[in-house]
């Protein structure tokens, strides 16, 4: 008979296996919040990872743990193992091993996979090979919910993305000066797309709150007196900022969005310039100030690059440098290692294969489109916070099971013990750490690689993906978020009106990863299951 605190070796490999599994959702499924964003131009590679890390980290450690308890007992009918809850250890590790394995393999060869498919096909796998297929939950609310939810959610994210896109487009984009059109709506947008987070953040309520105890009218009360806060921030701070940033040319930086009304009329970004005698070309008073600063930008990296450069040459042609030149060429190398990951090129727009797919694009002006990068960014938060609070699932789940065993050694058969804090937070800490390191990879492969982005294609693919992920999350439907972006990045390509705009090549090699992930998940997993459950011990 199992006493608790035994096995903690299946306890121990469990923790590592579940941080391995995290670490590859955050380099796999990271490109699903921040993908569109970095291909439209609103944020760079770097920016996206240091607003990921607190935005996935948050979503996880808030938020996790209703899809958590739906992995970990949701799927699998765990009162099979009552006699033997050390079994149920076993599985759980198995499963995470084989999901681990799996998503390792996918991610290191760029593939989209989806991470809630690996976990889901694993633990299948672990089930069948424990006690055949009668051993799993198939009724809805176990497995059947689950697949529907895989074929329902990218056709649901596509539909709101195109329908968000399409009033956009008629409202603003395609308006006789969309650009003033754009400043009387922006307030409009910022209401509709605070209100609508602030609703499922409140609404879905974190561990441990009563927030499950306030009525919806309240709720939505409460949604819309925020909404309305940020949609009086974007009327007198927000609207004013970009006038004069983008119309006048002014040189205004981004933290001058909350003083704008006291700020007197500065100088343009030109003058600005001048003045810092910057080694910036001479450019036309028609040009815009987006220009200027990436004109700013590539100098500035032009002769970061070349400085590093002589450096390395001095210390190439002086091989007897002395030790604080090589401490400094350790140093640098160091900090080249930390950094690969987030300097990489994800865009794809020198792509001979996909000129065809961008040339479909209908292009409107890009001061109107300028408008649209404020909110991409807030709707990529609320993508990232999504994402990590559905995803945390499909590493944690398991490991919050062979926990909850390990210290009681009594089978939950509810499957409804709350999920720790701890375990949410190292999750998290997990995706964030992938993020990080390895998922530029993925990132290439979404974004432009499937239709072009510009910043209200983007604000509309992920405010639907994001909807989609946090109704389901909310009811506890582990869906997938790469189906979900996927859809609306589909969804707002075919809004051109044109087939060609969207590699439909790249939209079947996605399908067919999916596809391929379950079955192979759970074989490694079964596999794994069956040899450790089946082989002899000493007695």
């Amino acid at each position: 008979m199992m006493q608790p605190g035994d096995y903690t070796w299946i306890f121990g490999f469990g923790m590592v296996f579940a941080f391995m599994d995290a670490y590859r959702i955050g380099a796999n499924d990271v490109s699903n919040a921040f993908a569109t964003s970095i291909s439209s131009g609103s944020l760079t590679l770097i920016q996206a990872s240091i607003i990921a890390c607190f935005t996935e980290f948050l979503g996880a450690l808030l938020l996790g743990s209703g899809t958590s308890e739906t992995i970990k007992g949701g799927i699998l009918s765990v009162s099979n193992f009552v006699e033997q809850p050390e079994m149920l250890m076993l599985a759980m590790l198995c499963a995470v091993f084989g999901s681990a394995v799996w998503v390792v393999f996918a991610s290191n060869r760029g593939w989209p996979v989806s991470t809630t498919h690996s976990i889901v096909g694993a633990i299948c796998g672990v089930g069948i090979a424990a006690f055949g297929g009668d051993s799993l939950k198939w009724e809805w609310g176990g497995i059947s919910s689950i697949i529907t939810s895989w074929f329902l959610s990218p056709i649901a994210a596509g539909i709101v993305a195109a329908i968000l896109y399409t009033i956009t487009k008629y409202t603003v984009l395609r308006r006789a000066d969309s650009f003033n059109w754009g400043l009387r709506l922006v307030p409009v947008y910022f209401f509709f797309t605070t209100a609508i987070n602030a609703f499922y953040i409140i609404y879905k309520g974190a561990p441990g709150t009563d927030a499950a105890k306030l009525s919806v009218g309240v709720i939505i009360g409460i949604s819309f007196g925020i909404g309305a806060f940020f949609a009086l921030f974007a009327w007198f701070f927000f609207v004013p900022w970009v006038r004069r940033r983008v119309k006048h040319h002014e040189d205004l930086r981004w933290y001058h969005v909350f003083i704008t009304p006291f700020l007197s009329k500065r100088p343009t970004l030109q003058q600005a310039d001048t003045e810092m005698h910057a080694p910036t070309a001479a450019v036309s008073e028609g040009d815009d100030d987006k220009s200027l600063v990436d004109e700013k930008i590539t100098n500035k990296n032009d002769q970061a690059e070349s400085i590093e450069t002589n450096e390395q040459q001095k210390d190439g042609e002086n091989p007897a440098a002395p030790p604080s030149s090589k401490f400094a060429q350790l140093k640098a190398k160091a900090i080249n290692a930390a950094m690969h990951g987030l300097r990489q090129d994800v865009r794809n727009l020198s792509s001979e294969h996909l000129k065809k797919v961008h040339a479909a694009a209908t292009l409107y002006d890009d001061d109107a489109e300028y408008l649209f990068s404020f909110l991409q960014i807030l709707t990529a938060c609320m993508a990232s916070f999504a994402h990590g609070s559905n995803d945390v699932a499909n590493a944690v789940g398991p490991l919050a099971s062979i926990f909850d065993i390990w210290q009681t050694a009594v089978v939950d058969v509810g499957g409804k013990v709350a999920v720790p804090i701890w375990i949410l937070a190292y999750g998290g800490a997990a995706i964030d750490l992938g993020l990080l390191t390895l998922g530029y990879k993925v990132m290439r492969k979404m974004g432009n690689n499937i239709t072009y982005f510009t910043p209200s294609r983007g604000f509309c693919a992920e405010l639907g993906a994001a909807l989609t992920v946090l109704t389901c999350s909310k009811l506890g439907l582990p869906v997938s978020t790469t189906h979900c972006i996927t859809g609306a990045t589909a969804g707002v390509g075919l809004c051109n009106g044109n087939l060609g705009a969207v590699n439909w090549k790249m939209i079947g090699w996605c399908f067919f990863s999916w596809v391929i992930t379950l079955p192979a998940a759970g074989l490694m997993a079964g596999l794994l299951f069956a040899f450790g459950s089946n082989a002899p011990n000493l007695v």
